[in-house]
């Protein structure tokens, strides 16, 4: 099994492509050790000293670090997903990959009035950001509209990245308020 590494802009989070489906239920991200206890993979990343962060993608994860050097933690993580691949062991304790979508969609908080200007808001992430941020090891996720305001969450390698800021301000903003003049600032939650 080859395991493919791949920079982010996030200088924290390195990007692993194992060359198969990671999740095909969409994309989970496991914030914590705690978090972390539903995925077998996951809990094996976090064994990995300085992990802080583990996200699935369609066809990759990402792990964020806290400390320490990548030419160090490198190996141990390629060697956990190389394990887990070749073990043959479900993603999820539970077996069922139910994504972080669904529970954003949960979440989400917008007035009833905006619905058709929400609807056109997620049409945009869902086509023209999410794949773009999916190739920097990350995603981004509807949260909520008002006043103007769109709130996304940021996850994978957009969390606590030194340009998501820009990301958001210049590049998501701009397309945003180009195809939906309701739409004044978006704000990261």
């Amino acid at each position: 099994m080859f395991i493919q590494t791949e920079a982010t802009p996030n200088p924290a989070t390195l990007k692993f492509i194992p060359g198969r489906v990671v999740s095909d239920g969409g994309p989970m991200e496991f914030g914590s050790r705690e978090a972390a206890a539903r995925s077998p993979l996951a809990e094996k990343l976090f064994d990995v000293p300085g992990v802080t962060s583990v996200f699935y993608g369609s066809d990759f994860i990402t792990v964020t670090k806290s400390s320490g050097e990548w030419q160090q933690l490198k190996p141990a993580i390629l060697g956990a997903i190389m394990e887990h691949y070749m073990s043959g062991a479900p993603l999820l304790a539970d077996g069922v990959a139910a994504s972080d979508d669904d529970l954003d969609e949960e979440d989400e908080f917008f007035d009833e009035a905006d619905a058709e200007t929400v609807d056109m808001i997620k049409d945009l992430i869902e086509t023209r950001v999410r794949p773009a941020v999916a190739n920097d090891g990350g995603d981004i996720t509807f949260r909520g509209f008002k006043d103007g305001v769109v709130y996304l969450n940021m996850k994978g390698a957009c969390s606590g990245c030194p340009s998501s800021t820009a990301t958001l301000q210049h590049g998501i903003q701009n397309l945003l308020r180009h195809f939906v003049p309701d739409v004044v600032e978006v704000r990261p939650m």
